[in-house]
């Protein structure tokens, strides 16, 4: 018995709903946020990555310090359509204790 390979066009999982398609207005939204990081002087340079669910914006990643995550949350914030933000973006070089 033999069983056929799909070929890469074949759209065999549509219908499954295993994958909900993204919502065009969370396309929109990460769209907008990742414009704003990319103008901003704070956060242009930094390892940022965004992505949304539900007008959430997820912001992960490593930047510089402190005012760079603090800048990328307020950003994100100020898209409109934007319900809540996830900031779960860390500096590279966290402040250890002195001795």
């Amino acid at each position: 018995m033999s069983m056929p390979w799909p070929l890469p066009d074949d759209n065999w999982l549509a219908g499954t709903g295993d994958q909900p398609e993204p919502d065009s207005g969370d396309l929109r939204i990460e769209a907008l946020v990742a414009q704003r990081l990319s103008i901003d002087w704070t956060t242009r340079r930094q390892q940022i990555s965004v992505s949304v669910q539900n007008r959430v914006v997820i912001l992960s990643g490593l930047v510089s310090g402190t005012d760079a995550r603090q800048v990328a949350g307020e950003l994100a914030w100020d898209v409109p359509g934007v319900v809540d933000v996830c900031n779960t973006l860390r500096p590279r070089n966290p402040r250890r204790g002195r001795r």
